[in-house]
């Protein structure tokens, strides 16, 4: 049998969990927003048409922040499209998506919907055809109390009380070719830094995130942060990550050690901020907002989803509903496990997406909402991970992958909560077939009791969770825990993912 072993000791830190670790992403993309969050002719629906079974499913997640409302959308998109009166807003082309916007949810919906749903506001500038002045209007119009126009605005349009709107991303993978505006990373840094300091002119206790790349695969990676960050860093509190994983030519072995490109991805564009740190002589660190990670199965757009004809701008058309198993629910926990691991740089983190657009809720229209597999380590991770994240000692077996060389069968990642006297360890078992038992060392915690265990496997790692099958898979109790004087041992499944509360 193979054996792991792991030491849990409160004494080394790694830093505090910010609460926004646990947020998400809206866009307007696909169904996400309609037929997503917002369907007024559905039995749910409340006053404002928003549907009340997704509400209640999103604060079921946990999600504590989202980011709206792009995403690639964001970069062609005019704001004051969404806000005033619903009978006077324009349609227009989304060129990001190949669809028709309707303009009917627009910030002041979307700000009244986040304080359903108890998160907050995470809003995202068009830098890619618009810049400076599109900026400080949109930000006036959330922020200032009132006495000009565009405040003035706001409030004939129903809503009295400032948005007061802190955290504001500069922009969207403007690295990437495909994106509206996209240029080089002097052209960004330039238009970046004279944007984050004439907003800050009219609020200076905003949040502002620079783009960073759009994935480490791209060939501007390292150079794109090291540009951008030597224009950008006295302006700026975040650098944004963004990245997603399929597996690749049936390579499973790979895809389970997703979280290693994540955990090298991250280190590298931390290396990097401190670099231009260093080189500054600066005393501010910069942080990272991974603002879009997912399990995402971009070769299935890309051949079947795509819409390109001239004569074809479908209002919210289904884009991107990928239907998640449980070894793309255990990739996602270790993603998550990995934010964790690195509290002490990411800061800020987006899901995306939140509803139907890879997404771990589904909605059909008319019909029933549903948890995807990704729903369940999510809403435990962001339930059970408070406190402090712990610098964790595993001793692991290892096993070759084509990617990434030897990693380790079992990856973990442990939070401490002094003040609720609680320990939650989060662990992956990557093997496609064997089983792993793991010691955990708990003799530093003193006497410990297993308040929950939960278990994310099933004998098919393809199982999902469907329209027809809503509840095939679901979380159950790792009934193998065993709590002993000094120490805790829990066997791992193959494909699988754990969840330990200790008090």
């Amino acid at each position: 049998m193979n054996r792991a072993h792991l030491t849990v000791d409160p004494h080394f830190v790694v830093g505090p969990i910010n609460r926004r670790l646990f947020g998400s992403f809206v866009e307007h993309l696909g169904r996400c927003v309609y037929d997503g969050i917002y369907e007024p002719g559905h039995p749910s629906a409340d006053e404002e048409g928003f549907r009340t079974d997704v509400i209640d499913l999103v604060r079921e997640l946990g999600v504590t922040a989202v980011r709206y409302p792009g995403g690639n959308f964001v970069s062609g998109y005019r704001w004051e499209d969404g806000v005033g009166p619903r009978e006077e807003r324009p349609r227009r082309l989304d060129l990001a998506w190949h669809s028709t916007e309707t303009n009917e949810v627009g910030l002041d919906e979307f700000a009244s919907w986040l304080s359903k749903v108890d998160a907050e506001l995470m809003y995202a500038v068009n830098l890619g055809t618009r810049g400076v002045q599109e900026a400080l209007d949109v930000l006036e119009y959330a922020n200032v109390r009132s006495g000009t126009r565009l405040s003035d605005w706001r409030v004939a349009n129903g809503v009295a009380e400032p948005h007061r709107v802190r955290m504001w991303c500069l922009g969207n993978e403007m690295d990437g070719p495909w994106q509206l505006g996209h240029g080089t990373a002097q052209d960004y840094a330039q238009l970046a830094v004279k944007t984050a300091r004439a907003m800050r002119q009219l609020d200076p206790d905003l949040e502002l995130v620079a783009c960073g790349s759009s994935g480490a695969g791209m060939p501007t990676f390292g150079t794109w942060e090291r540009v951008v960050l030597e224009e950008t860093y006295d302006e700026v509190d975040y650098i944004s990550c963004h990245a997603y994983y399929e597996p690749k030519n049936g390579d499973y072995g790979s895809f389970l050690a997703s979280a290693v490109n994540m955990d090298r991805f991250i280190d590298s564009v931390a290396a990097t901020a401190d670099h231009v740190k260093a080189v500054r002589g600066s005393d501010k660190t910069m942080q990272i907002s991974f603002d879009e990670w997912n399990v995402w199965y971009q070769s299935r757009y890309n051949e079947v989803d795509r819409i390109t004809h001239i004569d074809e701008w479908p209002v919210a058309p289904r884009l991107l509903e990928d239907s998640y198993s449980v070894a793309d629910a255990v990739v996602f926990a270790n993603l998550m496990i990995s934010l964790v691991r690195h509290a002490d740089r990411v800061t800020s983190a987006s899901l995306a997406q939140l509803v139907n657009v890879i997404a771990p809720i589904m909605t059909e229209p008319g019909g029933p909402a549903w948890r995807q597999t990704t729903f369940f380590p999510f809403a435990i991770t962001s339930q059970w991970a408070t406190g402090q994240t712990l610098e964790l000692k595993l001793d692991s077996p290892t096993y070759e992958t084509a990617l990434y060389g030897a990693v380790p069968v079992v990856d973990a990642v442990a939070t401490h909560d002094a003040e609720a006297g609680a320990t939650s360890v989060f662990l992956v078992n990557r093997s496609l077939d064997q089983e792993v038992t793991v010691e955990i060392d708990t003799s530093t915690l003193g006497a410990v009791t297993l308040e929950a265990a939960h278990l994310l496997h099933d004998d098919d790692m393809h199982a999902a969770n469907t329209l027809e099958q809503p509840e095939r898979v679901g979380l159950r109790p790792n009934d193998s825990v065993v709590v002993g004087d000094r120490s805790v041992a829990v066997t791992l499944p193959p494909v699988s993912w754990t969840a330990l509360r200790l008090r």
